[in-house]
């Protein structure tokens, strides 16, 4: 199997300034394909340790990517850097000039020096056309070994896998069929589930690997087939597929890799229904979910962000009783925002979500981490309770993603 490295640049991922994203969405794509991510290494904006970082991965790599640096500032080292290190000299490129003009021009901006720049590449590489930004991707070959350098931007970065980098390596490597299936688990661990398949696991044959994916309360599971023969492979990893569903049938949210927010789009488009959302503490964070879906206008009418009782009431509805002998935080509270929804959005269905996310805000009665979350229809409301145990980033997306199961199930339930 192919083995690849990647080598992210930039002080600003050392110190946590930026987050990188880049390796996690390389990493995957190059599994798609059959390469093997090997080692993933972060350095700074500094010539030797890019430099050793180089030397150390063509040691352990067929394939090294790159990505950071390429930036028109004068802490972007990588391009001058890569150019002394295959041993060439720096020239303008005609195509990636061109580029950087007509990006400009769409732009309706000048052009100074320093843009213009961004054309100038090593004499001994392969230009990548950035359809994205400015600064264009590099192919190097070196003593049989990949080097790609391409901008830390992530859009940038994608694009140049895509049109270029996924397409090329094929070609270059005999690479493995790799096949995939995943379905969705909710409402049991990770553990449970292991113990629940131990045996269906343990009689895999060696080319098949199962994975537990767990995230935000539920569980991915997903089953890899590798060989040389794709139609071989799919079919038996669709086989043990079967099995599997079986095994968790009564945990399984879908037999697809989607999100729980398309998963709602598809079961309200095919009913033909609608939702909207009263949201406090996850402040719309549910309905941004839904609404990235495109098409999501067909089904989601809108939200309420009730954060303060004072919307409840007059919004919402809810009544100034409730709240103040119940709480805002509690089941009655959730219970009307529900129904306060569905009359003023119009709606078909609704969720709506009240807690204490964190980090402060708890009493002993109703500590942090406490939520209530309600879904219904005109007909009926349905309610649970949560603690979570996290931060509050964490808390608000394990409510969101645990809401929209609960809304899943009750209107599939309905039905």
């Amino acid at each position: 199997m192919a083995t690849a490295s990647i080598i992210t640049i930039g002080d600003e991922l050392l110190i946590g300034q930026t987050i990188d994203t880049n390796s996690a969405w390389m990493a995957q794509q190059l599994n798609k394909i059959g390469v093997w991510v090997k080692r993933r290494v972060a350095v700074g904006d500094v010539w030797d340790e890019i430099w050793t970082a180089l030397d150390e991965e063509s040691n352990h790599s067929q394939i090294i990517l790159i990505t950071g640096g390429l930036g028109p500032t004068a802490d972007d080292i990588t391009k001058p850097l890569l150019c002394d290190y295959f041993g060439g000299k720096m020239i303008v490129s005609d195509a990636a000039l061109q580029n950087v003009k007509d990006i400009f021009t769409k732009l309706n901006r000048p052009i100074i020096e320093r843009n213009l720049k961004q054309a100038e590449v090593p004499d001994v590489c392969t230009v990548l056309n950035n359809r994205r930004g400015t600064a264009p991707g590099m192919w190097f070959n070196k003593d049989g070994k990949i080097y790609v350098s391409m901008p830390g931007v992530p859009n940038e970065m994608k694009g140049i896998m895509l049109d270029y980098v996924l397409p090329q390596l094929p070609a270059l490597f005999n690479l493995p069929i790799v096949y995939h299936q995943t379905l969705l688990t909710a409402g049991q661990g990770e553990s449970f589930l292991a113990e629940m398949i131990k045996d269906f696991e343990e009689a895999l044959p060696g080319y098949i690997k199962l994975a537990y994916l767990p995230n935000y309360g539920m569980v991915r599971l997903r089953l890899t087939g590798r060989g040389a023969d794709k139609v071989a492979i799919a079919k038996e990893v669709n086989e043990k597929f079967l099995i599997l569903k079986l095994l968790v049938k009564e945990y399984m949210v879908t037999d697809t890799d989607e999100p729980m927010e398309l998963i709602i789009g598809k079961i309200l488009r095919d009913h033909n229904k609608t939702m909207g959302t009263a949201e406090s503490c996850t402040g719309g964070a549910i309905a941004s979910l839904i609404t990235s879906i495109p098409g999501s206008s067909n089904y989601f009418k809108g939200s309420i962000v009730s954060y303060a009782n004072d919307v409840k009431e007059n919004l919402l509805l809810v009544s100034a009783d409730t709240l103040k002998t119940t709480g805002a935080v509690s089941e009655e509270t959730v219970t009307q925002m529900v129904k306060g929804a569905i009359n003023n959005l119009g709606v078909d269905y609704a969720v709506a979500t009240s807690g204490i996310l964190g980090p402060g805000g708890g009493t002993p009665e109703k500590p942090v981490g406490m939520v209530w979350v309600a879904v219904g229809n005109k007909e009926k409301t349905v309610t649970q309770k949560f603690q979570w145990r996290f931060d509050r980033q964490r808390n608000t997306d394990l409510t969101v993603q645990n809401a929209l199961n609960m809304l899943r199930k009750f209107i599939l339930l309905e039905q």
